[in-house]
């Protein structure tokens, strides 16, 4: 449906040399658009490259930390000297921290926020700077169950996903009236490296299988359609929502 077609678009997808990133990205690149994939570690931002090429997809490489700010700014100077110009932006670098909240240091509080949140709001206002001129763009904030639910152990992540979803709604607010739509997706207990050790856990295991009322594990490629529908014109009056890809999680009790 043209409606989901991307095809003369760009989107770039930070943290997508594998995970949830790397799925969305592919499934993005499916529906048409051209993909600047980013990461930190170059052996597995190569080999993401390098699959996806071979798939047929048009693909940029944009190797950098997203912590690093002076980092960010290079990279969208670099896209804008090769002319490339990005006009769907999905914020999914993360990372994760478990500890509880007396033991945990202020540097790993720190680094957890300036991962997940800190810097979505930069690369988003680099990426907005762009989109506005233009007058179009969309920006999806990867959010979590955790933005709307506590769990123990997991503060700093809890804060800065919440902060996710507060950060779209800000984005909204302020870029709506330029054209842009920024929404979240906010996904479940999803099979992804980040959540092994969970995952191999019996008990969490079962966990999860009996809070979710699909009673199983998200997958990551169950993020696309989510992820193209707000990538695409399908989405043109959605804007400062965030969407559950969670089997049900969060609606129930």
């Amino acid at each position: 449906m043209k409606l989901f077609d991307l095809a003369g678009h760009t989107a770039l997808v930070t943290g997508s040399s594998r995970g949830l990133g790397r799925a969305m990205a592919e499934g993005l690149a499916d529906a048409g658009a051209a993909i600047v994939l980013n990461g930190s570690h170059a052996g597995r931002l190569t080999e993401a490259a390098t699959a996806m090429r071979a798939a047929g997809h048009a693909v940029h490489e944009a190797r950098f930390d997203v912590t690093d700010e002076a980092a960010v700014l290079a990279a969208f100077a670099a896209l804008d000297a090769q002319g490339v110009a990005v006009d769907i932006l999905v914020n999914n670098a993360g990372i994760q921290f478990r500890r509880p909240m007396i033991e945990l240091a202020t540097a790993d509080w720190r680094r957890v926020i300036e991962t997940n949140l800190t810097s979505a709001f930069v690369i988003g206002r680099e990426a907005a700077r762009r989109m506005i001129p233009r007058g179009r763009g969309k920006i999806i904030n990867i959010g979590s169950l955790l933005s709307d639910l506590g769990r123990a152990t997991v503060a700093p992540y809890a804060v800065a996903k919440g902060g996710i979803k507060m950060l779209t709604r800000a984005m909204a607010a302020e870029w709506a009236e330029h054209g842009l739509q920024a929404n979240a997706i906010g996904p479940g207990y999803m099979l992804t490296d980040m959540n092994q050790a969970l995952i191999d856990n019996p008990a969490f295991d079962a966990w999860v299988k009996g809070r979710t009322p699909a009673r199983r594990w998200g997958r990551p490629d169950e993020l696309v359609g989510t992820a193209v529908f707000l990538a695409s014109a399908a989405s043109d009056y959605v804007n400062g929502q965030i969407i559950y890809v969670d089997g049900g999680m969060v609606a129930v009790l």
